[in-house]
């Protein structure tokens, strides 16, 4: 297809936040039903494993936009900025005349003292997009309006906070309030903050909920937008506070609680990093079972609520005539453990926390082999900026992507592929860190997974964690424990290595570029190394050779002597 016909096909980029891979009935849940990911799934491929390239928050986030690995870009941890001069999807997709458009959460934080020294101002456009990771924002909400004794955990503006103070809702802070609190039997605010109240419906509207709220938006940015766009629709559930409102917040119940996945032998004998996990807060609170009958049910819930408003959005394309020119990416930054391996939250390597959904339809005749079918190829979440890039009609610059275009498989065809993936963990600002003793610099862990084994890195001078998910896909049995499988683990390091040693920061000349430079010094006259110049053409030497222009090495008979 033409580069200017793929310009105007329209990048539907959608992120639902702490989304687990497995919490969809197109991935065999046996439970929650979601019809319209189901929808998606018939209309492209899903891709059974795909890896984030850090289970945390800002930093896959990160690695989504710069299509690198976290040690590339160096943001790291949330909070930490991306530096200014890393390019993002907006700077990839503008150069083939796409526009690229943030609704909802990126969790970027800028590099303020980067701008300050180059002296970018916010309010200049160049700076407005180093701010906004890139984009060009139409509504940005990083979602997380915590307040406390020390005032507001994000301190930007926040347009949802708005629109429930413009809906009524009488609080100075309405998403902490109202849509992630219940009303308890005394009327007290039950916030979600709290596992007890999971249970609770949230004390708002439904309509008026936060997934409600971001599809609007969704629409109305479409509604005004001029074909050839990426929209990264990016929702904030169903991260916690684990609450829902009304009908959603009883919809499943302790009878939908699975088992959790995990074992006594996994607290036999831990990697020290692993055990430091299992002791933290979040752990202990997983590991009570009245805990997950609440928390999973609303869990449920948020994703059941996400379900229903992807449904709207993909009505209103279909409605509008849009759905036919529209790519549609649905995925997550990371999962989430519930309970399973004795943890909450993410962080760690297990399936549960760094693998995540991935489906992508292709509204053109290309994919039409492809449709309704699953891929097992190892895929990385920095795959999506390249198949973008390609998308736009571009050619990857592949000295700066790390990922690989995922185009070849939505094609139906088996391209030559990478053999492991790999993800990175910088945990350094975590109490785990302090209680481990190690200094922020030693406080990393790296995976390494080749589609069987499954290696994971600590720094800091500790043992690895080694798992075979053929014989063992619950990662219960730490293969490094016992000494037997050294063949394993060093194939594994040398991979790491393989990796460790990937061309990552030069970024600012492409392979082509470094081709076209080959002997270009030598048409501007610069001839090092030659015997008597017969060794290059008579072009090149025409400059140094003929009559001199003048002989200063006569003697000079007028000094005298």
């Amino acid at each position: 297809m033409p580069a200017e016909q793929d310009s105007k096909t329209n990048i539907l980029f959608i992120m639902y936040d702490q989304l687990r891979f497995d919490y969809l009935s197109c991935a065999g849940h046996p439970h929650l039903e979601t019809p319209n990911f189901d929808r998606v799934a018939k209309r492209g491929v899903r891709f059974s494993n795909a890896y984030v390239q850090s289970p945390i928050c800002g930093a896959s986030r990160m690695c989504f936009y710069t299509g690198r690995y976290t040690s590339s870009h160096g943001a790291q941890w949330n909070g930490f900025p991306l530096r200014v001069g890393e390019q993002t999807l907006g700077d990839h997709l503008r150069r083939q005349d796409m526009s690229c458009w943030l609704i909802g959460k990126t969790h970027m934080k800028a590099d303020a003292d980067g701008m300050a020294r180059l002296g970018l101002s916010p309010d200049s456009q160049i700076g407005a997009r180093q701010a906004e990771c890139g984009f060009d924002p139409w509504t940005r909400d990083d979602g997380l309006w915590g307040y406390g004794p020390d005032g507001f955990y994000d301190e930007k503006r926040s347009p949802y906070n708005e629109y429930l103070k413009s809906k009524g809702y009488p609080s100075e802070n309405p998403w902490a309030d109202f849509a992630n609190a219940g009303v308890d039997e005394a009327g007290d605010i039950a916030s979600g903050w709290m596992f007890a109240n999971a249970d609770k419906p949230a004390n708002i509207r439904e309509e008026d909920s936060e997934t409600p709220w971001l599809t609007r938006e969704t629409i109305n940015f479409i509604e005004q937008a001029e074909d050839g766009w990426c929209a990264h629709v990016s929702f904030i559930k169903p991260h916690w506070p684990y609450i829902v409102p009304a009908p959603y917040h009883d919809m499943y119940g302790p009878n939908h609680v699975p088992a959790p996945v995990r074992h006594d032998a996994e607290r036999d004998d831990p990697h020290p990093v692993f055990g430091a996990y299992m002791g933290n807060k979040i752990a202990q609170a997983f590991q009570q079972d009245e805990v997950r009958q609440k928390v999973i049910p609303a869990y449920m819930g948020l994703i059941k609520q996400c379900d229903d408003q992807l449904g709207v959005l993909l009505d209103y394309l279909e409605d509008s005539g849009r759905l036919d020119k529209t790519m549609i990416v649905l995925t997550s930054d990371h999962g989430d453990y519930l309970g399973d391996h004795w943890l909450g939250e993410k962080d760690l390597f297990h399936e549960p926390s760094v693998k995540v959904p991935l489906i992508i339809s292709d509204p053109r005749p290309e994919s039409d082999v492809s449709r309704g079918t699953v891929c097992d190829a190892l895929v990385e979440s920095i795959d999506l900026a390249p198949t973008f890039v390609e998308v736009a009609g571009g050619k990857v610059p592949d000295h700066i992507l790390e990922g690989r275009s995922l185009l070849p498989w939505l094609r139906g065809e088996v391209p030559d592929w990478r053999d492991y993936a790999i993800s990175e963990f910088d945990y350094s600002p975590t109490p785990q860190c302090v209680k481990l003793g190690l200094e922020p610099r030693d406080a990393r862990l790296f995976m390494v997974f080749d589609g069987r084994y499954k290696l994971m890195h600590a720094e800091g001078g500790f043992r690895p964690m080694l798992f075979d998910l053929q014989t063992d896909p619950e990662e219960f049995h730490d293969l490094a424990k016992t000494g037997d499988h050294q063949p394993q683990i060093d194939q594994m390091y040398d991979y790491l290595a393989q990796w460790g040693r990937r061309l990552a920061q030069r970024v600012t000349k492409s392979e082509d570029d470094i081709k076209a430079m080959r002997g270009r010094s030598l048409r501007r006259g610069i001839l090092p190394f030659m015997v008597d110049g017969s060794e290059v053409s008579a072009e090149l030497t025409e400059k140094y050779n003929g009559p001199a222009p003048g002989n200063y090495l006569k003697d000079d008979t007028s000094s005298g002597s």
